[in-house]
């Protein structure tokens, strides 16, 4: 596929992004749920696209959505599908995607009851508190829905958050909480996460000092596991929801793991979510490769990653609402695709996944954007317009103004005849250190009316175009053999830790004896 593609990046490659751009500006943007996207400020133009398109449908794009949506086996180290997509369908289905669309109705019935006081404390009063523990998967997407959507939280419900095995953090988490008003809800698929069980033994203790046999009734496991969960209970019983084996932890956002969501936001919201994201399923399972928005978005990724070189992408969320989702992409891309051989075990030629990072517009603007636009590093941008429609006009129209205009200048520069026309009286020396190189590429995403459902669509299309993007790269998005090896070796360690000594590795042994 490369081959078919260096070609063109070379011949574009000292073409200036603006004499491409302009060109491309009166093409329909892209579209699908609600979503408009511009991928007019790229290294791209008319034969360079047609043989992008042509080698993305050589690859099989369009019969890699089919396998995904018919609930083949797509993640081979494991032998399973990927049903994440199945926790949001609006219709019953057929066979295990049906089993896996019903495990999430009991979290949604529970949550009902719970803000309906129908589920009630130990002591018969209504839960004034749900402190959520979890790690990576199990954390990263219900905080990210929470940060996004705390103005339509119930009141009378405090939501708190810990994942890390730092004590601090779950002391902080629990900080001014009475466990006799709290529910703790403990979300790991294998139940063998070393973070999540010590922050959950902490907190039992915590129930249990004040509830004794009691605690169990502010227990709620959310588990691929129930035998385990079952064991660690002590034969008590407690609150079991199901997360299903064939649902991965960075795509579970959809599952019972977003529990404490469901009772801060209500089931009818998270349902609005669900809804958004279906309806991206449906564009991605319908639409041709060329309008296909998840399909485009992930050759742009090859095409910028494996054919031009770009180590990074930079998303610039211009919505408060989304101001974790850097955050949340770097798990679900980079732990999806940063990979060097495939499920056969080959190794992987082109550079594969890229970094992601980024941040909130338009406080970014205020620290890295600097190095984005003068920086010796050219990295593509990624910007979300995505702001509510129905707050201060003027706050609304700054934001705007800010993320076109950064784009704008990202990609066109300023020369120094540009400065010295504008700026004539500068010394010298200045007026280089305002010249701005510009060919700096970016896509635009917006939305005109940004909400649960537009949110749910959102992260819909980041989940699709990660699973097309690793089809390209020839990697497995469902499996993390990266992330075993460290908690093997964290576990392998932690004897070493009072005797230094025993370490296997010198630099280790000599770290050990630094710390102590």
């Amino acid at each position: 596929m490369r081959d078919d593609l260096n070609p063109h990046a070379a011949r574009l490659a000292g073409v200036a992004l603006r004499d491409l751009a302009t060109p491309r500006a009166a093409a329909a943007p892209l579209s699908a749920a609600g979503w408009q996207v511009s991928v007019a400020r790229h290294y791209l133009d008319a034969a360079a696209e047609a043989a992008l398109l042509t080698s993305g449908a050589g690859t099989g794009l369009e019969t890699a959505a089919r396998r995904l949506f018919a609930g083949e086996i797509v993640n081979p180290s494991e032998g399973r599908p990927a049903l994440h997509w199945a926790l949001r369908a609006g219709a019953a289905l057929s066979g295990e995607p049906e089993t896996v669309r019903l495990s999430l109705q009991p979290a949604l019935a529970f949550a009902g009851k719970i803000r309906a006081g129908e589920v009630r404390t130990a002591k018969g009063e209504r839960f004034r508190a749900v402190l959520h523990i979890g790690i990576g998967g199990s954390d990263f997407g219900p905080r990210l829905i929470a940060d996004a959507f705390g103005d339509l939280a119930d009141p009378g419900i405090e939501l708190r958050f810990a994942a890390n095995v730092d004590p601090y953090d779950l002391d902080r988490a629990m900080a001014g909480l009475d466990p006799a008003a709290t529910l703790v809800i403990g979300v790991s698929k294998s139940f063998g996460t070393e973070e999540t069980l010590y922050n959950l033994n902490r907190a039992r203790n915590w129930l249990e000092g004040a509830l004794v046999q009691s605690a169990s009734a502010h227990l709620a496991l959310v588990t691929a596991n129930p035998a385990k969960a079952t064991a660690w209970l002590g034969g008590r019983s407690a609150h079991l929801f199901d997360m299903p084996l064939s649902v991965g932890g960075r795509f579970s956002l959809w599952s019972a793991a977003s529990l404490a969501c469901m009772i801060s936001l209500g089931p009818d919201t998270f349902r609005d979510i669900l809804a958004g994201a279906a309806e991206m399923d449906d564009h991605t399972r319908a639409a041709p490769l060329a309008d296909n928005v998840p399909m485009r978005l992930a050759l742009l990724d090859y095409w910028n990653a494996s054919v031009r070189g770009a180590p990074m992408r930079v998303l610039l969320a211009y919505a408060n609402r989304l101001r974790m989702l850097p955050t949340y992409l770097q798990q679900l891309e980079m732990e999806s695709n940063g990979k060097s051989a495939g499920p056969s075990g080959q190794t992987v030629a082109p550079p594969t996944a890229p970094a992601i990072w980024g941040g909130e517009g338009s406080v970014g603007q205020h620290s890295y954007h600097q190095w984005l636009h003068q920086g010796s590093q050219v990295v593509p941008c990624e910007f979300i317009l995505a702001a509510d429609r129905g707050r201060d006009p003027e706050g609304l129209a700054a934001l705007t103004s800010h993320a076109l205009a950064q784009a704008e200048v990202l990609a066109n520069g300023r020369s120094l005849a540009e400065v010295n026309a504008e700026e004539p009286d500068l010394p010298a020396g200045v007026a280089p250190q305002k010249v701005h190189s510009g060919g700096r590429p970016s896509t635009l995403l917006s939305h005109a009316a940004f909400g649960p459902k537009a949110f749910g669509a959102l992260i819909a299309l980041y989940e699709h175009r990660t699973y097309f993007a690793g089809h390209l790269w020839g990697v497995n998005p469902f499996d993390q053999w990266g992330v075993e090896r460290g908690k093997t070796m964290a576990a392998r360690l932690r004897p070493a830790l009072t005797a230094p000594e025993t370490a296997e590795d010198a630099v280790t042994a000599a770290l050990l004896r630094m710390i102590r």
